[in-house]
């Protein structure tokens, strides 16, 4: 294994190993073990659709997003967190409250919940990782503290609540770092590295003496094995533990979909790690492929034959370690519709379709 559990001479990292070892015992572990193959949905717009007055159908009748994704397979959900999306300018909905009433429905469905957090009040992604504005002017070492109480007390409240999630991200998209300035990459690896140690350790002790989730590195190079390997050995060489490897996978900016055999396949050999495809979407009508070269055309059967495509490129990884795809908003309205699951009209695609024969 690249990654270990040593403990390290940075002093901050030294000093949240020993916050763990008080809070959680010796006998606090990642879930480890077989995992059943996600099937999953980052539905993280849904209750805000809703609120909207869309109407979401399957066979002409109106339906329940969630229920229609169970009844067609779906095991996971993802949900984002933002800090306080009210201080962005965007005011995106997706605050504490807002996830765990989500979670809540999913979990009566039986789903498992990723929980995507951003440590920011709006979007995070290659381009621009936004401090929240709580935590401007803060030096590196408040900045890591902050991450870790934040979410240590996230972790907290959705188990105290009943939603404890199976799985964390700590970032979203981090291939560029997170927290800019402070941990911009490839500028403040170390900076970085104390960052991300900080949410992991987080969730641990929010976890306290529960079953700590499994914890994702997400980065967006689904296409750029170079540009992965580059992130994912300087991340191991500063001893950073985690325990899946997630990808983004958007043809128009990651390429086509032998890109993404060939990345993810060599990824698992040479990390001998998990990969999730935690991001893929693809439009049912003409978008931002129309002038681009595609393995599918951008229609309603082309976007079926692109999530089944995607699925058996995971599905084919070495050793077992393709363990699971998710779409990015299936349920999404306005701009984002062309990439949804639903018509114009709320009809359900045939996109629903393609894991109809695959174990519940």
């Amino acid at each position: 294994m690249l990654i270990d559990d040593r403990k390290q001479s940075n002093p901050l990292r030294a000093f949240f190993n020993s916050i763990l070892f008080v809070a959680l015992g010796c006998g606090a572990c990642f879930t480890g073990g077989a995992q059943t193959y996600a099937v999953g949905a980052d539905v993280s717009f849904l209750a805000q659709s809703e609120r909207d007055g869309v109407v979401f159908k399957e066979n002409g009748h109106r339906k329940d997003v969630l229920a229609i994704l169970h009844d067609h397979h779906y095991n996971w959900v993802r949900l984002r967190l933002f800090h306080d999306p009210e201080a962005s300018v965007d005011h995106l909905p997706n605050d504490l409250d807002y996830t765990v009433s989500l979670a809540r429905r999913a979990k009566k469905l039986g789903f498992r919940f990723l929980l995507d957090l951003h440590y920011s009040d709006s979007w995070a992604d290659p381009g621009k990782q936004p401090t929240p504005a709580e935590w401007g002017g803060l030096t590196h070492k408040q900045l890591t503290h902050q991450v870790f109480t934040y979410t240590r007390d996230v972790i907290s409240t959705l188990r105290r609540t009943g939603v404890p999630p199976d799985m964390v991200q700590v970032g979203n998209e981090i291939t560029n770092g997170m927290l800019w300035p402070d941990g911009e990459l490839p500028a403040n690896w170390d900076n970085f590295a104390d960052l991300v140690q900080a949410g992991i350790e987080g969730v641990k002790a929010g976890s306290a003496n529960g079953t700590v989730p499994r914890i994702m590195i997400h980065i967006d190079r689904s296409g750029d094995y170079a540009a992965a390997v580059s992130f994912f050995d300087a991340l191991t060489a500063r001893h950073i533990s985690f325990d899946v490897i997630g990808l983004s996978y958007y043809p128009m900016w990651h390429g086509g979909i032998a890109n993404l055999r060939l990345n993810v396949n060599n990824l698992a050999l040479r990390y001998n790690r998990p990969i999730i495809v935690v991001e893929a979407a693809y439009n049912w009508m003409p978008g931002e492929m129309a002038q681009k070269k595609a393995d599918f055309p951008e229609s309603p059967e082309g976007q079926r034959d692109f999530l089944a495509a995607v699925d058996a490129a995971v599905r084919s990884i070495p050793n077992g370690l393709g363990q699971g795809v998710f779409w990015w908003e299936p349920a999404a309205e306005d701009g984002l519709l062309k990439r949804s699951f639903f018509d114009k009209q709320g009809n359900v695609l045939p996109v629903i379709s393609v894991f109809d024969h695959s174990p519940p």
